[in-house]
């Protein structure tokens, strides 16, 4: 394993918004020891090259990131009585 290399805020202010299209996503699946499962799913909303590099020479990337998480199979003993909306209908 490499050491990281240190970068600095100017370092990512001086960095390249890179674009991106999602070629795939996929959830990953946790079973919790209350029975619950788990689905979570990290999904990228921007990309920025730095203009430094690892110890074996690939850029740096940095990303913003926003985790989606979903509960299935929870157990009914954990489950309360959903609230009332607030929202009114249309």
């Amino acid at each position: 394993m490499s050491t990281p290399v240190p970068f600095t805020p100017e370092d990512i202010a001086q960095g390249e918004e890179i674009d991106f299209e999602e070629i795939e996503e996929q959830w990953n699946v946790y079973k919790l020891k209350d029975g619950t499962t788990l689905k979570v799913k990290l999904i990228v909303t921007s990309v920025k090259r730095l203009k430094k590099h690892n110890p074996d020479g690939t850029p740096i990337y940095l990303i913003n990131s926003q985790n989606i998480v979903r509960t299935i199979d929870t157990p009914k003993g954990l489950m309360l009585k959903p609230k009332e909306s607030s929202m009114k209908p249309i």
